[in-house]
C-alpha cells in the first residue's frame, strides 16, 4: 500500500495523511488512491504540511508499518532513546523499527 507522510509546518512533527487531515501517529494513515499529487499540492498550498511524499507501507490489520527503515524511524522516533519515542512505555516499540 502507499501512504502519505510529511512534516507539520509549525511544529516540524512527522505527520501522516488520514484521508481528511494529518496525524502524528502512523497507524492513522490510510492507503492512497491516485490523487496523492493533488493532496500534496493542496496541503502544501494551505501551509499545513511541508515536504510531503508518498511511501510504501504494509498493514497487518492493526498497525501500519512503513517499508523503509528511514520512514519507520520517522514514524516511531529515535532508536537510541526510547523515552523520546511516541511510545515510551511500550517495550515492543524498538522491535517495530527494525
Amino acid at each position: 500500500m502507499k501512504i502519505l507522510t510529511g512534516n507539520d509546518l509549525f511544529s516540524g512533527d512527522v505527520t501522516w495523511w488520514t484521508g481528511h487531515d494529518w496525524s502524528r501517529h502512523v497507524d492513522h494513515a490510510v492507503p492512497l488512491g491516485d490523487d496523492a499529487a493533488a493532496i500534496v499540492a493542496r496541503e502544501e498550498a494551505a501551509q499545513r504540511v511541508v515536504s510531503a511524499y508518498v511511501i510504501d507501507a504494509t498493514h497487518d490489520g492493526t498497525s501500519v508499518r512503513p517499508a523503509h527503515i528511514k520512514d519507520r524511524v520517522r514514524a516511531l522516533g529515535p532508536t537510541v532513546r526510547l523515552d523520546l519515542s511516541l511510545h515510551p512505555d511500550d517495550p515492543q516499540a524498538a522491535a517495530q523499527i527494525v
